[in-house]
């Protein structure tokens, strides 16, 4: 036994859990090149536009009050736009969380009398209460703004008919959620979405298509905002932020989406010349240059968890041999035991608060009680190690992050430890 092997099990790994694991790793060698490839890519991109943009030590000073003159801020929007290939950018600590950075955008750009679509089913739960899908005050609907959806089929695909037929003259603004949210279906590929919105352009080609980009950053070398989408939005405490970034979002699209959301996020007339970046520019470049090998790590982890949990005859949504297009992997527990055991282990395995006991509890935006492991040094930070889900049928939980992949490996083994010692999960 060597002494990492000893080091696991003083954190509680039994040796049949850490047999199991090496075995499955031993398989996916392959797999974890061709991330790295991927990630090498995405490194390069960024950093060929900071160089572009001529970042320098200037720009990590910031400005309070009014914001004018933030050279920082300026620059840094400069380099999302170059990183996205789009014409203008917004990057800001204003905006709070990715639903918030998703509200900006779909209610500066749709008026009342206007008509949003999702063909891709229901949309991340947070959003119900945006849209109006459950009363809340200034939702869009209570603004005139109508919702139409069409549900992808049972397999995953577009269902193009019904897109087509949903169309009409009021159809405004086209959302496309990349990633699953709380459902257990296929993540889009960049590719599916560009086909998606060839196939909406050729029936309305003045519709603005916004994409829910949450999740997907640097997972493929492209992005949405290359195969046609009018605005990308996200999150910084997401994939972008490399888990250095504190708080914030972004918003990536055409110059005149971006001058309506400004004036939504802000006030009309203010422009974006306003906005104090206080104190944060270093932590938000630092974070988006080391993006890329972050999400490298998150997604390694994703796919062992995925492979561990398949190869014991759990149902995984991306199954573990399928190419990735988002960090988060779902796996159909089956129980509210299990999700809690699942939770333990990964809540184990934090640097942060790693004696709390995950329970379910409400959470606002939510309908359902919610089960989340998360011991961030970022509050609420998903592209560190977490997981989360609803406590409601298949109980299925969502595993995500992972700033390096020993500490995701270390989540996962003490995952399937917790599982084993409940009885949920057999390792022989």
């Amino acid at each position: 036994m060597d002494k990492l092997d000893e080091m696991y099990m003083t954190m509680g790994i039994s040796p049949a859990v850490l047999s199991y694991s090496e075995k499955i790793l031993d398989g996916l060698a392959e797999r974890f090149s061709k991330i790295d490839r991927i990630a090498e890519f995405n490194q390069a991109k960024v950093i060929r536009a900071m160089q572009k943009n001529r970042v320098s030590a200037a720009c990590f000073a910031g400005t309070t009050g009014y914001g004018h003159d933030d050279v920082g801020r300026d620059t840094l929007e400069q380099v999302y736009a170059d990183v996205f290939h789009t014409e203008a950018a917004l990057v800001r600590t204003q905006i709070t969380c990715g639903t918030h950075a998703l509200a900006t955008a779909l209610s500066a750009n749709l008026l009342p009398g206007d008509e949003m679509l999702s063909p891709v089913g229901k949309p991340y739960d947070t959003l119900e209460e945006v849209i109006g899908l459950r009363n809340s005050a200034c939702s869009l609907k209570e603004f005139g703004i109508s919702y139409r959806q069409i549900d992808l089929k049972e397999d995953g695909s577009f269902d193009w008919d019904g897109i087509r037929n949903a169309i009409n003259d009021r159809t405004k603004l086209v959302e496309i959620q990349r990633s699953k949210g709380y459902a257990m279906r296929p993540t889009l590929s960049v590719d599916q979405i560009g086909e998606l919105i060839s196939f909406i352009r050729d029936i309305k080609p003045d519709v603005i298509v916004m994409v829910d980009n949450c999740y997907g950053e640097f997972v493929e070398e492209k992005e949405p905002s290359d195969v046609g989408a009018d605005m990308v939005v996200g999150s910084l405490i997401k994939n972008p932020g490399g888990g250095i970034a504190p708080t914030g979002g972004y918003i990536c699209g055409t110059q005149e989406c971006i001058d309506r959301c400004i004036n939504r996020l802000s006030a009309p007339g203010l422009g974006q010349d306003i906005g104090a970046s206080l104190t944060v520019n270093t932590q938000l470049y630092q974070g988006l240059f080391l993006a890329p090998t972050v999400v490298a790590s998150a997604l390694k982890g994703a796919i062992f968890v995925a492979s561990a949990y398949e190869e014991r005859g759990f149902h995984v949504v991306p199954s573990a041999a399928e190419d990735r297009h988002d960090i988060i992997q779902s796996i159909e527990l089956g129980s509210p035991e299990a999700m809690e055991a699942f939770c333990s282990g990964i809540q184990g395995a934090a640097p942060v608060d790693s004696f709390v006991t995950p329970v379910a509890a409400p959470m606002a935006g939510y309908d359902d009680l919610v089960i989340m492991a998360a011991g961030d040094f970022v509050q609420g930070s998903s592209i560190e190690l977490s997981a989360d889900g609803p406590m409601r049928e298949p109980y299925a939980i969502y595993y995500q992050g992972g700033l390096t992949f020993p500490h995701a490996k270390l989540g996962v083994m003490l995952s399937l430890q917790r599982m084993a010692e409940k009885g949920l999960l057999s390792l022989n």
